[in-house]
């Protein structure tokens, strides 16, 4: 989100997988323990999928919504679901009252230093509250390591990958810092996910334009861009073939975890 701030997301590219994008975001609702009394957060909320299912869970308190893009959070609104909702950056971001559970799906790999960030939200919780976090840990993928091999190679004045960390660690790195915390459950899920054919290229592509590509995209003229998906096309057809149906099989690994504070 942070890397982000100079082009709003497009809510329309963004939510042509809204079924494949909220299955992880319900498994990681129904692993949020019962809570103590307090407001719910849906930080990076974007579009508000989740804000009815949220108020459902949990009703009866306040749902506030962050994200940083003003385009999200207008159709968030329009789902007339939570009683606030903040543009803001999550990496600066503070409740004004102390939440009983900040709910972060596919939010906070978009920001660095989860060592010192996902502590600092863990103390804005009431005693007995809940941080959720669910992120994509798929950066060592094809779907990921291409775009890192196209941009590198097509425009080195402007990509270097040669230091680069995935924004998701291991599992065993986030039980490790937040067990001082409180209680820490943590588990991965593959999702053997079909995609049908797309008339924007390649159907991974599709997937990954809205996300993951944005970062590179954004830095690209038309006609560059027009370039390196191409290449990038090409390349996914052999990384990702498609079955005699049409489509495509297509695995990804998102990392889960919740957090409960001490009462």
């Amino acid at each position: 989100m942070t890397d982000l701030a100079g082009k709003d997301w497009d809510p329309g590219i963004y939510q042509r997988f809204r079924g494949l994008r909220m299955r992880p975001a319900l498994d990681l609702l129904n692993a949020v323990p019962e809570l103590p009394d307090g407001p719910i957060v849906d930080l990076g909320c974007g579009t508000g999928p989740m804000g009815a299912v949220l108020s459902a869970r949990f009703p009866g308190r306040s749902l506030i919504g962050v994200d940083t893009s003003s385009n999200m959070l207008a159709e968030a609104r329009a789902t007339d679901s939570y009683d606030d909702l903040i543009e803001a950056d999550i990496e600066t971001w503070a409740a004004d009252a102390p939440p009983a559970l900040i709910f972060a799906n596919a939010s906070l790999q978009w920001l660095p230093e989860h060592a010192v960030l996902l502590p600092r939200l863990a103390t804005m919780l009431v005693p007995g509250g809940t941080l959720a976090v669910q992120m994509p840990r798929q950066q060592k993928e094809p779907s990921h390591a291409l775009l890192r091999r196209f941009s590198a190679e097509m425009f080195p004045d402007r990509f270097d990958w040669q230091d680069y960390r995935p924004p998701v660690a291991t599992p065993e790195s986030y039980v490790d810092m937040l067990e001082p915390l409180g209680q820490v459950t943590a588990w991965e899920t593959i999702y053997h996910q079909r995609l049908g054919p797309s008339a924007d290229g390649h159907p991974v592509r599709a997937f990954t334009q809205s996300t993951a590509a944005r970062p590179i995209l954004d830095r690209l003229s038309e006609t560059e861009a027009a370039d390196f998906l191409a290449a990038y096309d090409s390349a996914l057809t052999w990384a990702y073939p498609a079955k005699a149906n049409g489509e495509v099989p297509f695995p990804f690994r998102r990392f889960f975890l919740t957090l409960t504070v001490p009462t």
